[in-house]
């Protein structure tokens, strides 16, 4: 996709890319484990901690992203150090052909700098560098454990008297009757003024095969039609990550939108949703897909086939920050993701690295307004060199 800057805000000179980091954060605390729903390892929660992607200009702009993996900084340096950082599309051909570094901690920490970086060179949030949009996104609260009914119907309830409007819940017990059972419970609690989304977590593996419950299509089908009458906003995942046949034709036998994506790398693997109607809400993860200007081409993409378009959690700090902006300026994403199961999962842990955290106030998130993404590292967490 082309992109077409104001050239009354381009620098005179072209700028040059003088330096790139990756930069180690000091930690501030251990807060706890959580068995997430999805097949892998436990997920630690800190506050602090772990890295940042630094690219300065010759001109001292400084963009920043997600960390990434420390063997990929000198193969990013051969493919950017001297470089114009406005040549966003060139540079992300050339990450994602000689580097590949896919998924968290891969290249995508390196584009969405530049993009900071452009963000910062213009004065312009990345909201408006994305052609304008909202001042603000509602959030969904993104569970993180698959756990029992009542406890996800206490948890639901507190999350909307704290002003929460949408939530989404895993569901993939051993039998469909939990699994209903866990969501009547929490539309119970909640009433209708809160939103309900449902992920079965079905396509985490590229294979047939993954630990736990493996849904078949009629058992996705059977939980679909159950969900329809719960008004639940979307089912996410309800098989195998490549079964788009089986997806699609589920699709088609159900009212309630289908959702999913994000463990898809390729473009051309969205292009394929949308044509044969597999999926109803997009939901590319930029850490996943190499950055934000792959994203947003699933979001064009996404837009002219009339679908949703709402992307994947973004590694829970600055890639969601970047993912704040997106969503802000697309018209066709009603929410963002934001993982959040406190008291240990809270989102406000991994947005301790900020120093101008952006907050879930009366159920919405405001689009940072400073240049670029509009957040900074807090510099008492950046450990010298």
């Amino acid at each position: 996709m082309p992109f077409c800057w104001n050239v009354s805000l381009l620098p005179q000179v072209p700028l040059i890319i003088s330096d790139i980091k990756i930069r180690r954060l000091k930690l501030i605390e251990e807060i706890g484990e959580l068995v997430p729903a999805w097949p892998g390892n436990n997920m630690t929660f800190r506050r602090g901690g772990g890295s940042f992607v630094e690219i300065t200009t010759d001109e001292d702009h400084v963009g920043i992203g997600p960390g990434a993996d420390p063997s990929l900084l000198e193969p990013a340096k051969a493919q950017l150090l001297g470089k114009n950082p406005f040549d966003i599309q060139r540079h992300a051909e050339r990450l994602g052909h000689y580097i590949r570094g896919r998924g968290y901690g891969g290249v995508a920490g390196f584009d969405i700098a530049l993009w900071d970086v452009i963000g910062k060179v213009t004065g312009q949030p990345l909201v408006s560098v994305f052609g304008g949009g909202d001042e603000s996104v509602i959030p969904y609260a993104s569970m993180i454990r698959l756990s029992e009914p009542r406890e996800r119907a206490e948890m639901a309830s507190r999350l909307k008297s704290e002003g929460w409007r949408a939530i989404k819940l895993r569901i993939h017990h051993d039998t469909i009757t939990e699994d209903i059972e866990t969501v009547q419970r929490v539309r119970e609690s909640v009433g209708a003024d809160v939103t309900i989304t449902v992920d079965a977590n079905q396509a985490q593996s590229a294979t047939d095969w993954q630990p736990g419950i493996r849904w078949d299509y009629q058992r996705a089908l059977q939980t679909a039609r159950e969900l329809e009458a719960l008004g639940v906003a979307w089912l996410e995942e309800p098989l195998p990550r490549y079964a788009f046949d089986d997806i699609a034709r589920l699709n088609d036998a159900v009212s309630i939108p289908i959702a999913g994506g994000e463990n898809n790398p390729g473009l051309h693997e969205f292009t394929r949703m949308v044509r044969e109607n597999v999926y109803d809400v997009l939901q590319p993860e930029s850490m996943v897909i190499g950055g934000i200007t792959a994203t947003r081409k699933v979001g064009a993409l996404a837009e002219a086939f009339h679908k949703k378009c709402v992307p994947h959690h973004g590694g829970g700090d600055i890639g969601v920050i970047a993912h704040l902006h997106l969503v802000a300026s697309w018209p066709h994403a009603p929410f963002m993701e934001l993982l959040h199961d406190p008291p240990i999962g809270d989102y406000r842990h991994k947005f301790s690295i900020f120093k101008n955290p952006p907050e879930v106030t009366n159920g919405t998130m405001s689009v940072p307004r400073g240049p670029g993404l509009g957040v900074e590292i807090d510099p008492d967490l950046v450990e010298n060199e």
